[in-house]
């Protein structure tokens, strides 16, 4: 029996045997080219071939798994084409008469090294997508076809690593899950995996060996673990554990329809967390009751330049108009600290953390703000809205917040331009501040929701972004638990609902601690909202509350 230890973004468990994924490389030679203008025609033809197979793709991923995995493909489209990608090629073609392939070769190279350098990890993922999108037009030049699989059964994938687009061509009837030697957890490949349902297991290194090929392996992608050739108790546990996991699923299933209710009749809002429109069919086939956290960053971080208001517009239209009158809280533009956008032309600071970043920068640059508050108003229209700000330290802010917000709707009322009237303004509790003003906060708004990883990083001074802080970042720390019931305290007293939008809100070890300290909504991946109503469901607070509160006030961190 071999033991390969590697880290699980997919869970799930599979048994089946090796196969090591079969990569057609081109060989590419570097020559100079005799007539550049015929070269860079020779580019885009091959360019339009690689955008027309992504749109295939895209078509294909929103088949098999939905709008988030479709998006993945259109986001490459927009990457082979874009402006500073396909300049860096036209020079080497036209000035060096560099030919082609190796153009490509060198600015995906390029390009690459760059957004791996990035200190945030959505930047540093998208270095393999632009390797990705280079090899598509490369193998466009050079006629080499794609690889893929050659077994007659279905297989564990053994790869190097995976990339998006080679991911979703694959015959699914094949896989049962897959083992790369790289890769991350934040790449689109392990997004992929976990929206297909497909167990993954990433960064086993040189473990995996090629005499592997063909022997009998169990992966559990919820462990990380690797077992080739198991022993009869290693392989009877894990299928043990794999039948369990599908019960499981089974069960969740019957849940969908189900109130949030508590034994004791308590109901809980359970909402979800997403980064755009496409995410909204998740958030309805996983029976959520609405969305808790949209990240409208992520409008900017796709985008070359400010996106207009009828960009923005469009997609908040959209997700209230899929919603079907749920209600959908839309953060303002939170950037800053470990997510950049060039075309703000931000200065370098020496504690970005602590710098020029959210809330901040809209109350800095009330043109941008301006911009999204049209564009939020006007969307109302279509739903129920609620409209959030982050990094909220202190009450002048939000005055001057609600401020734009007025400006914003005398200007639709005398432009004719209709917008709902019951639209909440809330804001995020992730400071010691907010925690500290909370009963002045709540005042002035209509809801709180508690950003816990932020609220961890400045209640512990501890980098959330350093791996190596490891144990001394804990969310679980009685200081933040703490913070979170004096903030439930002051929000009730002043008629004001509390959710919980970070990652805390899917904890199910905590989830009777925030029923019992007051939390009324958490807002969690769409994957996690039926876990969540189980647990829920199974919980008695009036039989808890008392120890849980006593253990808060305790010395000793004892969750």
């Amino acid at each position: 029996m071999i033991l390969i230890q590697g880290k699980g973004v997919s869970n799930g468990v599979a048994i089946g045997p090796l196969y090591f994924y079969q990569r057609a490389k081109a060989t590419i030679t570097r020559y100079e080219v005799e007539d550049p203008e015929a070269e860079w025609a020779r580019f885009k033809a091959a360019q339009a071939t690689a955008i027309e197979q992504l749109g295939e793709l895209a078509e294909k991923a929103r088949e098999e798994a939905g709008d988030e995995a479709a998006l993945l493909f259109e986001t490459h489209q927009m990457m082979a084409e874009d402006m500073e990608y396909e300049e860096a090629i036209q020079t080497a073609v036209q000035e060096n008469k560099l030919n082609a392939e190796a153009a490509v070769t060198d600015t995906a190279a390029q390009f690459a090294e760059m957004f791996a350098a990035m200190e945030d990890p959505y930047f540093q993922a998208r270095a393999a997508d632009v390797k990705d999108v280079s090899s598509r037009i490369i193998a466009a030049l050079t006629g080499v076809a794609q690889g893929g699989i050659n077994s007659p059964v279905p297989v564990i994938l053994a790869a190097d690593d995976l990339a998006p687009s080679e991911t979703v061509q694959l015959d699914k009837s094949k896989i049962l899950g897959f083992v790369t030697e790289g890769g991350s957890g934040s790449s689109h490949t392990a997004i992929l995996a976990r929206t297909m349902g497909i167990p993954a297991i990433i960064s086993v290194g040189d473990q995996l060996k090629p005499e592997y090929e063909g022997k009998e392996v169990i992966i559990d992608g919820g462990t990380g673990n690797v077992t080739i050739d198991a022993d009869e108790d290693a392989k009877a546990h894990l299928l043990k554990k794999m039948e369990e996991q599908r019960k499981t699923r089974e069960m969740l299933e019957q849940l969908k329809g189900k109130p949030n209710e508590t034994l004791d009749g308590r109901t809980i809002k359970v909402y979800c967390n997403i980064g755009g429109p496409d995410d909204v069919p998740a958030v309805l086939s996983n029976d959520a009751g609405g969305v808790g956290l949209f990240r409208s960053e992520f409008l900017y971080l796709n985008c070359d330049d400010f996106p207009s208001e009828d960009v923005q517009f469009e997609a908040y239209k959209k997700v209230l108009s899929d919603m079907g009158g749920k209600e959908v809280v839309i953060r303002t533009l939170d950037i800053g600290a470990d997510k950049q956008i060039g075309y703000f032309n931000m200065p370098k600071e020496e504690n970005p953390a602590l710098g020029n970043r959210a809330l901040r920068i809209c109350l800095n640059r009330p043109e941008i703000f301006h911009t999204q508050l049209r564009a939020l108003f006007r969307a109302s229209a279509f739903g129920k809205l609620g409209i959030m700000f982050p990094m909220v330290t202190s009450v002048w802010e939000v005055k001057e917040a609600k401020k734009m917000c007025d400006r914003v709707r005398d200007e639709l009322t005398k432009e004719g331009i209709p917008f709902s009237e019951d639209v909440e303004i809330g804001i995020m509790i992730e400071t010691p501040a907010a925690v500290l003003m909370s009963d002045r906060l709540a005042k002035e708004v209509d809801f709180f929701s508690c950003g816990t990883n932020d609220l961890t990083q400045y209640t512990l001074a501890c980098d959330r972004q350093n791996a190596e802080l490891g144990r001394f970042f804990n969310p679980h720390h009685p200081a933040v638990l703490r913070a979170l019931k004096i903030v439930c305290d002051n929000a009730h007293k002043n008629g004001v609902w509390v959710g919980i939008c970070g990652e805390l809100g899917a904890d199910l070890a905590l989830t009777e601690t925030f029923l019992s300290i007051g939390i009324d909504e958490l807002s969690v991946s769409p994957r996690s909202v039926l876990p969540l109503r189980q647990k829920i469901r199974e919980t008695d607070v009036s039989q808890v509350k008392e120890k849980v509160l006593a253990d808060l006030l305790s010395d000793e961190n004892t969750i």
